[in-house]
């Protein structure tokens, strides 16, 4: 790493000088202490000489520390100086190194604690960014740069610790949720239609009772209509939705033009076994997505995967067409619930087809 070419003679006798300790090595010890302090100072000026120079201020840092002929004292400005132009680099592992080691030699350099706790906490390493300003406090109580630190500190601490909570939360609701459909005896599949439903999921409310959006599709003119919530104990209200949505004296809708879709003319259908059935975890997984747990790295919940290896609870009627996909008409009063495995496709919800 080459060094700027001097333009004065300070800067000659200074470049000179870093030369000059490049063959120190043979010289005495205390012969070798003002050239290091005068590569010290260089490796200062160098800092103040903004961005550009930063490698050349580490450069001259770097020949200091190696002479290893200071004191422990001077040796830990040195450390907590080239902290510092690590940290004005963004080299925060390395500005933590340093800082520690100036610690080290000298546990009262109130920078080198400042400066281990700004690396720490740009690390994310926020327990150990606090304990360094406490102690750097300790030495110093009314150090305003570690005051102000301190409370950044907190506050990302506080941060953390609330989206830790969103995240438990987040999993506990959708483990509740994959729970309810293993107690109904359903088999959930992969979303369908999710560019038409976005994010919203099945939720459980505090009676136990599950909500589901319905996505209501007319195949016919590539139109669809949805459902955000809809409560599992009035499924039967699907039909009287629909008798309420084509009857005679209800208005055609937009795209019906000649008010072909009456009640009389339409069935609705639901598409059944288009694919195979998820584990729970990965029940669960596809809920979390869009919500703060969808990152999370462990759900803490066991693989179970015996809705594809095993046939237990799935209607016999449906165990031989698992591969394709089946339409089911909703006559009358049916309830949906009674089909079961079959209905509740998608993590998205339900889906009819309106024909």
């Amino acid at each position: 790493m080459s060094l700027l070419e001097p333009k004065t003679e300070s800067e000659r006798a200074d470049l000179d000088a870093i030369a000059a300790l490049k063959e120190s090595s043979a010289l005495d010890v205390f012969d070798r202490i003002p050239l290091i302090l005068l590569v010290q100072e260089k490796g200062n000026q160098y800092v103040k000489m903004g961005k550009k120079h930063y490698s050349d201020a580490i450069d001259c840092y770097t020949r200091a520390i190696n002479q290893k002929a200071l004191n422990d004292s001077d040796s830990s400005i040195v450390f907590s100086n080239r902290s510092h132009v690590n940290l004005l680099l963004g080299n925060y592992r390395r500005a933590l190194t340093d800082a520690e080691e100036g610690i080290k030699l000298c546990p009262t350099n109130v920078k080198a604690h400042y400066r281990a706790a700004k690396a720490a906490f740009s690390l994310e390493l926020l327990t150990e960014a606090a304990e360094f300003c406490q102690r750097g406090l300790e030495q110093s109580p009314s150090n305003e740069e570690l005051k102000k630190l301190v409370k950044q500190i907190n506050s990302r601490i506080s941060e953390c610790e609330n989206h830790e909570a969103q995240v438990s939360k987040a999993i506990a609701t959708a483990k509740e949720v994959a729970s309810a459909f293993e107690d109904r005896g359903l088999r959930i599949g992969k979303a369908m239609y999710q560019e038409l439903t976005g994010i919203v999921k099945p939720t459980l409310d505090k009676q136990n009772i599950l909500h589901w959006p319905v996505l209501l599709l007319y195949a016919e003119v590539m139109s669809s209509d949805f459902i955000e919530d809809f409560c599992e104990t009035d499924m039967h209200f699907v039909l009287s939705l629909a008798s309420n949505m084509f009857s005679e004296s209800s208005p055609p809708l937009p795209w019906d033009k000649e008010h072909a879709y009456t009640r009389d003319a339409i069935e609705l259908y639901y598409e059944a076994d288009s694919g195979f059935p998820l584990s729970k975890t990965e029940v669960i997984r596809r809920l979390l997505e869009g919500t703060a747990g969808s990152l999370a790295e462990s759900i803490d919940e066991e693989e179970k995967d015996a809705s594809v290896n095993s046939n237990d609870g799935i209607p016999a009627a449906y165990r031989s067409i698992r591969r394709s996909t089946v339409t089911v008409t909703i006559n009358g009063d049916q309830a949906l619930l009674s089909a079961g495995y079959i209905y509740a496709r998608g993590v998205n919800g339900l889906v009819l087809l309106l024909v």
